[in-house]
């Protein structure tokens, strides 16, 4: 049945509106789709990562990027207003871009979204080789992160796993039976003390420690005290150091903020990216610039966790609906070319198969999940 008030069938709707009931791509125009959904997805859509046209003068194999300045801002500047208004109080949008349209996308997003709420500029060492035939060669592209509100994404945005060196820094020197843990300073500035953090601590052997002149102890006495019979103080081998608080890995939130800074080693390449598809696609002809699933990968961890709405309005060979099924969240794509039954359906076949490329090791993914695809007038198939 044809709910002629928005394009879509009532059933394509539900699916869509009631993300919970399956993911879904749809054929069709991103802004006439948007447009369709309307309240089904306002303010549900947790991250969007979207790779739209550079406006970089390239013709590439599935679409021409030479819209003209002008028609390009425009249909940023609706495109972007729209995404915004799908976003949760915590939601962001991420943008790729080059070096063509930067500065004017940073200045859509601010007026969209405010400056404000601009959250950072990622660089992404896109590729390794180095081209010649130009004055420099480019080896990187950028991702730009804007949130509907900064205070609210900074509150529930996730930190990066901890390098090996910051773990290494757990060690267990007195076999302590809660683990690994590393002391931090037991003492801190005394510019906001109370009387209570003034005291003169006894360690177990005796020995009696004052804090260093303009600081103070981190807890009251009765609190200290408790600390050091839980065995949560360390004062050195002999007994005989300044105390130090014990901070256990396993009680710990170990993390780092993300940088500015995405090394290919780190999140993969253009061409890495092509040679997945080329391995999973083996009929199709691939994409120019695909990107890496391990780019997408760090970008939906960082702002979002299992069970939340990822967004792509332009959704290309698929990438960020096969690493947001991987990673346990549920997605919408919308892409208006034909691809997305050629590239888009056949690789999300591949995804729920069990696929092992990209990240599948990674997430330890093995396969599961399914998809609806629909066109901007009727459900079409299930993946």
């Amino acid at each position: 049945m044809m709910d002629e008030s928005n394009g879509f069938t009532r059933e394509a709707k539900l699916c869509i509106g009631e993300v919970q009931t399956g993911n879904a791509i749809v054929h069709g125009e991103n802004l006439a789709v948007l447009d369709s959904l309307g309240a089904a997805i306002k303010g549900r859509v947790k991250c969007i990562y979207i790779d739209p046209p550079y406006n970089n003068a390239e013709v590439y194999r599935h679409y021409d990027d030479r819209l003209g300045r002008r028609v390009w801002l425009d249909r940023m500047i609706h495109r972007m207003k729209m995404l915004r208004e799908t976003l949760t109080v915590d939601g962001s949008l991420w943008v790729s871009i080059d070096d063509s349209e930067l500065h004017n996308l940073r200045q859509i997003g601010d007026d969209v979204f405010g400056s404000e709420n601009f959250i950072s500029s990622v660089v992404w060492n896109h590729r390794k080789t180095r081209e010649n035939r130009r004055p420099f060669s480019t080896n990187h592209e950028y991702i730009l992160c804007f949130a509907r509100s900064a205070e609210a994404f900074k509150r529930s945005r996730n930190l990066l796993a901890a390098p090996p060196e910051i773990l290494d820094r757990y060690k267990n020197p007195d076999n302590d039976p809660r683990g690994a843990w590393q002391s931090v300073s037991a003492n801190v500035q005394d510019g906001h003390a109370t009387k209570s953090q003034f005291y003169t601590l006894v360690a177990p052997n005796g020995r009696l420690h004052c804090p260093p002149k303009g600081r103070c102890w981190v807890y009251n006495k009765p609190k200290m005290e408790a600390e050091i019979r839980d065995g949560r103080v360390y004062f050195g081998r002999d007994g005989n150091a300044v105390p130090r608080l014990k901070k256990y890995l396993s009680e710990a939130k170990i993390g780092v903020a993300p940088s500015t800074l995405w090394m290919a080693d780190e999140v993969g390449t253009t061409d890495s990216a092509k040679k997945h598809l080329m391995a999973l696609l083996t009929k199709e002809a691939v994409f120019d610039t695909p990107k890496p699933e391990g780019l997408v990968q760090r970008i939906l961890h960082i702002a979002s966790n299992p069970g939340d709405l990822i967004l792509d309005a332009y959704l290309g060979s698929g990438t960020t609906a096969s690493v947001a099924m991987k990673m346990g969240r549920n997605f919408l794509g919308i892409e208006q070319g034909p691809h997305i039954a050629t590239h888009c359906v056949n690789r999300l076949r591949a995804v729920r198969d069990g696929e092992a490329g990209g990240i599948s090791a990674l997430v330890g993914w093995k396969g599961g999940g399914s998809c609806a695809f629909y066109s901007h007038r009727s459900k079409l198939t299930r993946v």
